[in-house]
């Protein structure tokens, strides 16, 4: 199924944060808005957030777009400018350019803000980073923050190694594990909760839920939420298939596979192959025109934890290992452990077994930020 068709069955049933208007519209009347968003802030009928605040005559002053920019085009890791948005005419602000928190000076027009981004579920991913930092720069700046809810599409899978405090980047911010099975409503209520903003500050938090959901409930995303995430299997295995970035294997960035395939030059010949080319999110994809071998999972069955069988298959294929990982990898696992494992050949039901008292720790503190 692809993300760009609309799945009737469970998009009518749940109603977004950004559907559930007649709660914020009213805390936004006669205020300054500034609006955190991208081309997943849209609306059941598939008006932007933007165009639906406008034409009910909200003041909003400016946008501020995380990675891969307001449209939602841009590379992985590009920097992006600021702007103007060519329909509406309004200012854009990056988040992922010059800097990755607000200024003051960039705040001062702003009354309240509001953020709306669609995630994934994924500790690296980066729009819960940007979220920590809009949170610390509304609390230092007394502005409050609105958050409009939206579902993690994959669920409530709490998965993978807890991220340790000396391997903080802005792709692991917090001690969660890979998968953290909360919306990012929800995430948001626990960076307050555990006071993990700079000198434990906490902002005036409002989060508009979704209606009709629970974290068990299958949500199939309206639109990308990134590039290179083109539908829900790409959504589903991205967690997975993401630690191969730290790797010298290809996720399929420069395909229309992108984190539903993986392969290298480095693997044995196989039946399945792939030649990256440049196309949009990737200009310049690794292995750019070269042939690559591996596996393609675009078909497999929806996986429910971070699988880990097909980075330890990789690792064992590949024909030089001291080549295979890079120093990207432990800030993708968060930890150097992951790494050591896999080289030393340790099992996986043994690598899962060291995960359980940090995941059970976490689930603990989880409970308590829960909405749905």
């Amino acid at each position: 199924m692809n993300i760009l068709q609309n799945k009737a069955d469970n998009l009518l049933s749940i109603k977004t944060g950004a559907d559930n208007f007649e709660l914020y519209l009213p805390m936004l009347k006669n205020k300054k808005v500034g609006i955190v968003t991208n081309q997943s802030g849209i609306l059941s009928n598939k008006i932007h957030l933007v165009d639906f605040l406008l034409s009910k005559n909200i003041d909003v002053q400016n946008i501020f777009a995380p990675e891969h920019g307001f449209r939602g085009t841009a590379d992985a890791g590009q920097h992006i400018v600021d702007g103007k948005d060519s329909k509406t005419g309004l200012s854009i602000i990056s988040l992922y350019g010059d800097n990755k928190k607000p200024k003051t000076e960039q705040l001062a027009s702003i009354d309240i803000m509001v953020f709306d981004l669609q995630d994934v579920g994924a500790r690296f991913y980066t729009y819960i980073s940007s979220l920590h930092y809009i949170m610390e720069a509304c609390a230092e700046n007394n502005i409050p923050l609105l958050i409009l809810d939206r579902p993690n599409p994959n669920g409530g899978i709490v998965d993978g190694p807890i991220l340790e405090k000396e391997f903080t980047s802005f792709v692991g911010m917090h001690p969660v594990p890979l998968l953290h099975g909360m919306t990012i409503g929800e995430y948001a209520q626990m960076i307050n909760g555990e006071k993990w903003l700079k000198n434990r500050v906490q902002c005036k938090l409002t989060v508009i839920p979704c209606l009709n959901y629970n974290h068990n409930l299958s949500y199939s995303l309206p639109v990308k939420p990134s590039p290179n995430l083109p539908n829900d299997q790409a959504v589903n295995l991205y967690a997975s298939l993401c630690l191969f970035e730290g790797t010298n294997v290809s996720v399929g960035r420069g395909t229309v596979q992108q984190f539903q395939i993986y392969g290298s030059p480095f693997l044995p010949k196989s039946n399945f192959s792939f030649i990256p080319k440049p196309n949009i999110g990737a200009q310049n994809p690794i292995y750019n025109g070269i042939i690559c071998y591996g596996e393609d999972l675009s078909a497999i069955a929806k996986v429910n934890q971070l699988e880990l069988k097909w980075i330890i298959k990789a690792y064992k294929n590949t024909d030089d290992k001291s080549k295979f990982f890079n120093s990207f990898f432990t800030k993708l696992a968060g930890t150097k452990k992951l790494q050591a494992q896999i080289e030393n050949n340790i099992p996986e039901v043994e690598i899962r077994a060291s995960w359980k008292e940090g995941l059970l720790n976490f689930k603990e503190m989880r409970e308590k930020y829960l909405i749905y």
